[in-house]
């Protein structure tokens, strides 16, 4: 006994979904997150390089004030840390000031974990 063949259709449910090569999809991508405007580049700069420099200075000071309380610094070495600590707060707020940025502008936002400050 011989089978009918079975019609296969053409159409949306067997045609292959087209996709966009890889490299448009970056573009897209791409495009959607960054804008090549000069200003804003180099302001988005500023702002990464002196939120890590900030970053870095909580966690010194941080460690300073560990090292006080446990004793472990002279007080030549208390007051020469404090006094560098300070400079680079002032350093860090001038420099974010020439770039059109305050000082809440340097706290990383670690998104669901909060900000950073």
């Amino acid at each position: 006994m011989k089978r009918a063949p079975v019609a296969r259709r053409k159409g949306p449910a067997t045609a292959k979904p087209r996709k966009r090569p890889a490299a448009a999809r970056r573009r897209s991508t791409f495009k959607a997150r960054f804008e090549a405007n000069p200003e804003d580049v180099e302001r988005s700069l500023a702002k990464l390089v002196l939120s890590l420099v900030e970053f870095l200075r909580q966690v010194m000071e941080r460690q300073a004030v560990r090292r006080m309380d446990e004793g472990t610094l002279t007080a030549d070495e208390v007051e020469s840390m404090g006094t560098a600590l300070m400079r680079l707060e002032e350093t860090l707020h001038e420099m974010a000031a020439r770039f059109g940025l305050t000082p809440a502008d340097l706290h990383l936002d670690l998104g669901p974990l909060g900000r950073l400050t």
